[in-house]
């Protein structure tokens, strides 16, 4: 009897010994962040990957969220949205879906890598991860920080002709006034001062291609740089495309059938799995009625940074 009564004793002791509350990270290295050794440098734990295991409304099966392999890195009102929705027809595509500003908003860039990481889909390891920023190309430091996270990333960037780019650029911030009900100038009064052209206007010096290309060349051969015909990207979507895929060594999955033209919109759509997308309504605003001797001096001021663009990259565009 008092042989039993000690085993009963014992079995309890050794039970509540079994169900002693365990930590949910190891003591030594609470911080450490999965597939992080402890002892690393804190930007690395905050890099770490984001495994997906399904709980907390993670996505399953292993996936992730990951550093982008590739970045659209613009250029503003050069098609960047259509390139990266047309990108998503792709499977092995995992696309951010806003604008990051990671690399030229300093509140954002001194969060770190993990912080820009958060900003990621989740992904399988088979697929890339694209984000877009049109503002990236046009910034100074940019380029360098870029280059530091990952220097053999791939990117993109698409451009259109630059009169066209400079329309775009004030429509966009002219509707963005009117929905605010605010007054905006014509694009007359920032495109002239003292009778000539405004070279101090903001929207002309992002078109300024070279200048900008340049400083991306300081930290990247251009074997890393693929340029998307924007024009041709709104006339003929699919050959833009395949270029792309290629650049990025993805499999060729997206097909001429992905794209119908929408007359009504007056550009090319989407259509995924039988599904018809197409971009908001505020791309492809008609453009403001420019004076024909206004638009002349435009094309006249691009033509001699037009022609170093196209030295510098060994390929021609049909640009004004």
């Amino acid at each position: 009897m008092v042989s039993s009564t000690a085993a009963l004793l014992l079995g309890a002791v050794l039970l509540v010994a079994q169900l002693q509350p365990v930590p949910s990270r190891p003591a030594a290295a609470a911080a450490a962040a999965p597939g992080v050794e402890p002892g690393q440098p804190e930007l690395s734990r905050r890099a770490a990957t984001v495994q997906g295991d399904g709980r907390d409304g993670a996505p399953p099966n292993g996936s992730a969220q990951q550093l982008p392999q590739t970045i659209i890195i613009g250029v503003r009102k050069g098609g960047t949205r259509a390139l990266l929705e047309m990108l998503s027809l792709h499977p092995d595509v995992a696309a951010a879906e806003n604008e990051v500003h990671f690399f030229d908003w300093e509140e954002h860039y001194s969060q770190g890598l993990g912080w820009y990481r958060g900003q990621m889909p989740f992904s399988s390891p088979q697929q890339l991860t694209v984000e877009k920023t049109p503002a990236y190309f046009t910034s100074p430091k940019v380029p360098e920080r870029v280059h530091s996270m990952n220097p053999g990333i791939r990117l993109l960037l698409i451009l259109r002709d630059p009169s066209e780019r400079v329309l775009s650029d004030y429509t966009q911030v002219f509707y963005n006034h009117v929905q605010k009900r605010k007054p905006y100038p014509s694009i007359e009064e920032f495109l002239v001062r003292d009778g000539r052209l405004n070279v101090g206007y903001k929207a002309l010096n992002r078109s300024l291609y070279h200048v900008h290309l340049h400083n991306w060349l300081r930290f990247f051969p251009l074997r890393r740089i693929h340029i998307v015909d924007g024009d041709r990207l709104i006339r003929d979507p699919f050959p833009e495309i395949q270029k792309v895929e290629r650049f990025l060594k993805l499999s060729p999955q997206i097909n001429a059938s992905n794209f119908y033209f929408n007359k009504t919109k007056g550009f090319y759509c989407l259509r995924d799995s039988g599904r018809d997308r197409c971009l908001h309504e505020s791309k492809g605003r008609a453009h403001p009625r420019v004076d024909p001797r206004l638009l002349s001096k435009l094309h006249e001021y691009f033509h001699e940074p037009n022609k170093k663009f196209f030295e510098l990259v060994g390929r021609t565009f049909d640009w004004h």
